[in-house]
């Protein structure tokens, strides 16, 4: 990845060892689950807790609070299918088959249960881990994204005039096949940039080392192929929804700027739920309030 502003980073400094290794008592890992690579890094010790990244980061996206997490727990960071140092086969991108890689994963690794969160795209897949597996699931933690369900239908294709809030035009687009990785390779940093910039209260607590992290991941046919293959099974994931039961497992919804939507989520998907509200933050709270989330993380687990 040699494109834009983003060109002065080497392979190597980009590397997932290299970057594991940059975190005290880390290291990174890969595991074949439902005849899949999937990437991992992991440390610390006590309970497994599991972390799942969101669109469009990797596991990198939690390097801040990993540290601080691995004094209590050993948390493992997963790379879900499609998205960083895991593989990009061309079907399974249901949040169902990867809740299933991320059981999977969790059992070779000798748990049978664990702590759960998810940010974004990774909230889906944890909340479809709890849907699906309960006797695996402990706790649940959502960070600012529900659940996909048939709201998502109702999303305004237009931005809505006078209104205050980032229309997310990317929905739509990531569910066109084939055309964004015709149109986007090689000018992927654009597209990142305009989504953290404008999701972001502080531009700067994503920084032009982590953007070129994540560009590294995804800016190549097959990387922006599959995480349009997340968006392209909502409706899969919404009709899935339509069969869970309503979640008894203690919950957490922790929300920036998705606080409102994550709250009307919760109080009908789930009956032991307690939210908390990160000031200051807009979508990316775990790296633009690192601290608070990570209280709010440890306080709900004990």
């Amino acid at each position: 990845m040699k494109t834009g502003k983003y060109k002065q980073f080497s392979a190597k400094q980009l590397d997932d060892g290299q970057l594991a290794k940059s975190i005290p008592g880390f290291e990174s890992h890969y595991e074949k689950v439902n005849n899949i690579n999937l990437h991992f890094v992991e440390g610390g010790r006590g309970y497994p807790l599991v972390l799942i990244p969101g669109y469009p980061e990797t596991w990198w996206a939690y390097h801040k609070i990993m540290p601080l997490l691995a004094n209590k727990y050993h948390v493992i960071v997963i790379d879900i299918r499609g998205m960083g140092g895991s593989d990009k086969p061309k079907e399974g991108y249901d949040k169902k088959t990867m809740a299933s890689d991320v059981l999977k994963l969790t059992k070779k690794l000798g748990y049978k249960k664990v702590y759960i969160c998810g940010h974004d795209i990774g909230a889906h897949v944890a909340f479809s881990f709890a849907a699906n597996f309960p006797e695996n699931t402990s706790k649940l933690i959502m960070l600012d994204t529900p659940h996909p369900d048939i709201s998502m239908y109702e999303l305004p294709m237009l931005p809505i005039p006078n209104l205050n809030y980032t229309h997310p035009w990317w929905v739509a687009f990531n569910q066109v096949k084939e055309l964004p990785e015709e149109i986007l390779q090689g000018r992927l940093h654009f597209m990142f940039d305009w989504i953290f910039d404008h999701l972001l209260i502080d531009k700067t607590s994503i920084n032009e080392f982590d953007r070129a992290v994540y560009l590294k991941s995804y800016d190549s046919k097959d990387g922006i192929r599959a995480s349009c293959n997340w968006y392209q099974a909502f409706a899969q994931d919404i009709k899935d929804s339509e069969t869970y039961e309503k979640l008894t497992l203690p919950v957490l919804g922790i929300g920036g700027s998705g606080y409102n939507i994550l709250q009307q989520s919760l109080s009908i998907t789930s009956s032991d739920y307690t939210l908390v509200k990160i000031e200051n933050s807009g979508h990316f709270l775990v790296s633009e309030q690192p601290k608070d989330t990570t209280n709010a993380i440890i306080k709900f687990l004990g």
